[in-house]
């Protein structure tokens, strides 16, 4: 399913501000409000679209993650608590309107998702190992705990909404309800915000975080660590991290699925009268037999000397893709012996070709 384009369902450009990003979505939310069209499938769809949307563009870390990624958190995406956060704006638009008596809801809010890239080598791929990486991220201010306000102080309830995050006041025969403008809703005040984090809950650090890459991964394969993402704001759970494994190109063997393939280099006398010959395989070399008269591109096989299964306990195989070589300079005792092979072998045409010879005559029709 193709990701969601956030400024197109605003109808917003890429570097819209602010103000132009909420004005947009109270046009919309207005227009869609599941109330407004009883039994509308589409337009509570439109509506949960709309409040996804604005979600993610008006949070500055949220929007930076997802016009980097197109992702908001990995594969999750929008959640429910996205939607409660958005209400405090739109509440105050409709819940007087059509007789609503809502409190102030919770803020919380899951931290974001990070992505990192770890490029490795084939070798590494086929064994598997644990690594350390380092990862700048949001956590929890350890002075205060996450609360930002400074230790030995609490936030105080706001006189001018008594902690409900909301006002209300007459028009006309309506009652309408507002977001507190002194508190913006959150109900109380942070009269004495911590030194560390500034108030924010939050604070910027590198950690090292060890991830363990199972043996037979793939390329473009991504590891979920759960919880090692951002941090959540007011006390909501952290994002996850995701690992994308790019496994960097071998001097010798391209994978397919779980088997390895290489070009081997062998000369006439090898695949005309057979032979043993040392081949590469991940972990050293290996003695692979040549049939008398194997043919040049075909594939020869060692059987369980590929990459592990990621997902079962069976190995692919190294597969050997025949190439002849044809010298370019030979030595007068070579093409002495040479000639006295063509001329033994002029009566011996074989299946090939007999048959391109067979075209031939078809192409020429006087012959």
């Amino acid at each position: 399913m193709a990701a969601r384009d956030y400024y197109q369902l605003l109808g917003i450009s890429r570097e819209a501000n602010d103000e132009e990003i909420k004005r947009a979505y109270r046009n919309l939310a207005k227009q869609h409000h599941p109330d407004r069209n009883p039994g509308d499938k589409s337009a509570e769809e439109q509506f949960k679209a709309i409040n996804e949307a604005y979600s993610i563009l008006s949070d500055p870390e949220r929007r930076a993650h997802y016009d980097r990624f197109g992702t908001v958190s990995g594969p999750a995406g929008f959640n429910m608590g996205d939607f409660t956060g958005v209400g405090d704006l739109f509440g105050d638009l409709f819940e007087g309107f059509f007789g609503g008596a809502r409190e102030r809801r919770s803020r919380e809010r899951a931290g974001a998702d990070l992505q990192f890239e770890l490029a490795i080598t084939l070798d590494a791929a086929a064994k598997g190992f644990e690594s350390s990486i380092r990862i700048p991220r949001s956590e929890p201010c350890t002075i205060c705990n996450g609360s930002g306000a400074q230790p030995g102080t609490q936030k105080a309830t706001c006189s001018t909404c008594q902690g409900r995050g909301q006002v209300r006041f007459s028009q006309g025969f309506l009652t309408v309800a507002r977001t507190c403008p002194e508190c913006g809703g959150e109900g109380e005040l942070n009269r004495n915000p911590c030194m560390e984090c500034r108030g924010q809950g939050r604070v910027r650090q590198e950690r090292l975080i060890k991830v363990k890459v199972p043996a037979g991964i793939e390329d473009g394969t991504q590891l979920r660590l759960t919880g090692e993402g951002e941090a959540g704001e007011f006390g909501g759970p952290p994002g996850d991290l995701y690992v994308l494994i790019r496994v960097k190109p071998h001097e010798l063997f391209v994978r397919h699925g779980d088997d390895l393939y290489c070009e081997l280099p062998l000369t006439f006398p090898q695949v005309a009268l057979g032979a043993e010959v040392e081949v590469p395989i991940l972990d050293g070399t290996e003695t692979l037999k040549v049939s008398p008269g194997t043919q040049p591109g075909q594939v020869l096989r060692l059987k369980g000397k590929g990459m592990p299964g990621l997902r079962h306990k069976t190995r692919g195989d190294a597969c050997y893709k025949v190439v002849l070589e044809v010298p370019a300079k030979l030595t007068a005792k070579q093409r002495e012996l040479l000639d006295q092979f063509a001329r033994a072998s002029k009566d011996d045409v074989g299946p090939l070709l007999t048959s391109f010879l067979d075209q031939m005559k078809k192409l020429r029709p006087w012959a």
